[in-house]
């Protein structure tokens, strides 16, 4: 197991108590939420069952395949054969019986995955699943119900957040999160792929760090080459990916691919009226719904920039393989089926290079933290976007860390191939923004410059301008 001590910590910690459980595990589709559970229990889950993806299926006759496949499973788990159930009260109290007939006293584990599909149209589901848990399972002290699901609002909603006969029932929620650069390394080098850390940064711009991805990584071929094999070729297993993403996990998947599709324009995010009135849609629930699903799928984050309120708040896309996907899989570039090997140094990729490696580092703080001797400070970090006027020029910063030891650290982050060079004009830029910023903030809060890059910076009379560097090998940590 990979990236997820603490989680397998926990689920085991659970499993010893002795009391009745109910876990939610949620966290973006492909990022092993199931196997983190088979894996954890392996030969101690005493039900298992998937539902059926909503995907391509008969709406008018989902709620019967849903049963009838509840059924079946139950039956191979060794349930004697009887009456299909017709409605998910009954299909419960199959499960209920079944447990009670099977029971020796030990811990049973009840893995019930992609609860949210089980919610099809006026099923009935969430109020059977209610009664199960409040009539029955919460009164068995050797019963642990673990419950996954990629509709992440589902989870959040139906579940956690629940204000109805299921509020605050969850025992415990996991929200499992994507590989980090670090855990992306170990997954190689246990699959026997080998990548320069150079390569694995950008594996992780292009896959993230989704375990399901970075499986289909070939060790025979180059990061180009996988690359062209993935997206690229023929029939290229992640060239339809995408719509397979948020079509399985979105009730109105449309519209949340609009959002993510605007975001991917601009890597400082925009604020909730400049996405109503791009999309041309109105302020209101439905637009929360899908901002929060997407928030909690860990595809995008919401941030006040520095010296904005809340009516500023911005949302910024950070999830890599929505954004590789976005701003390569839409163009020309598809007829290519070496694209990327062909154009490996062309301007178009290494420009996107800059942009993406901006992305790696905003979801790798807390190395940076690290990296600066700051691990324990509390801080705060967002992007600055200074508007210009008639008497003074604008300026834009993606990313500021602010520290309660008074000091904000202005971060630029460089994808180089080598050592970075600090020229005169990039020297006077620096020190102009520093001085814009230093206006903004408290006279007893020192800014400094930070160099976040992959290798390191090359001494020079302008190297001096960066109080701190941090490389690629600090983000590895």
């Amino acid at each position: 197991m990979i990236g997820r001590e603490q989680e397998v910590k926990e689920l085991n910690r659970l499993y010893e108590r002795n009391r009745a459980e109910l876990v939610a595990i949620y966290g973006r589709r492909r990022v092993g939420k199931t196997f983190l559970v088979d894996e954890t229990f392996a030969d101690r889950i005493t039900f298992r069952h998937a539902a059926l993806s909503p995907v391509d299926q008969n709406a008018n006759g989902m709620l019967q395949a849903q049963l009838d496949h509840f059924y079946n499973s139950l039956t191979l788990h060794g349930m004697e054969k009887t009456a299909k159930p017709t409605n998910w009260l009954d299909a419960f109290l199959l499960l209920e019986q079944f447990l009670q007939k099977i029971d020796d006293g030990k811990k049973q584990v009840v893995f019930l995955d992609e609860l949210p599909w089980f919610d099809t149209p006026r099923s009935g589901f969430i109020q059977a699943f209610e009664g199960f848990w409040n009539n029955w399972a919460c009164r068995r002290k050797n019963l642990m119900v673990v419950v996954c699901g990629s509709a992440n609002s589902w989870i959040l909603d139906k579940l956690i957040n629940n204000h109805g006969g299921l509020y605050n029932r969850v025992t415990c929620e996991i929200k499992l999160s994507p590989f980090t650069l670090r855990d992306c390394e170990t997954f190689y080098r246990e699959n026997n792929v080998v990548l320069s850390r150079y390569d694995i940064a950008q594996s992780y711009m292009i896959l993230g760090g989704i375990p399901y991805y970075l499986g289909y990584v070939d060790p025979e071929l180059s990061m180009a080459q996988n690359v062209d094999k993935l997206f690229f070729a023929r029939n290229a297993k992640l060239s339809a990916e995408f719509d397979r993403l948020f079509d399985s996990i979105f009730v109105n998947p449309e519209a949340a691919k609009s959002i993510v599709k605007l975001l991917s324009t601009r890597n400082s995010g925009f604020s909730r009226r400049e996405i109503c009135e791009k999309l041309r849609i109105t302020d209101g629930g439905r637009l929360s719904r899908n901002l929060n699903a997407l928030i909690a799928g860990d595809f995008i984050v919401k941030y006040a920039p520095f010296g904005t309120g809340k009516k500023d708040e911005r949302y910024k896309l950070i999830d890599p393989f929505c954004l590789f996907y976005l701003h390569f899989l839409n163009g020309e570039q598809r007829g290519n089926k070496q694209f990327w090997s062909q154009n490996a140094t062309a301007p178009l990729v290494t420009t996107w290079r800059g942009h993406a490696f901006e992305n790696v580092c905003f979801n790798h703080i807390d190395q940076i933290k690290a990296a600066l001797g700051i691990s324990g400070v509390v801080s705060s970090s967002s992007a600055w976007i200074k508007r210009g006027d008639d008497e003074e020029e604008g300026t834009q910063i993606d990313l500021l860390i602010f520290r309660n030891d008074n000091v904000v650290n202005m971060c630029e982050m460089k994808f180089y191939g080598g050592d970075f060079t600090v020229d005169k004009n990039y020297y006077k830029t620096l020190l102009r923004r520093q001085e814009i910023l230093s206006k903004e903030i408290s006279p007893k809060t020192a800014a400094r410059n930070t160099l976040i890059t992959t290798y390191g910076l090359k001494k020079n009379e302008y190297g001096g301008v960066f109080t701190n560097v941090v490389t690629l090998e600090d983000l590895f940590k």
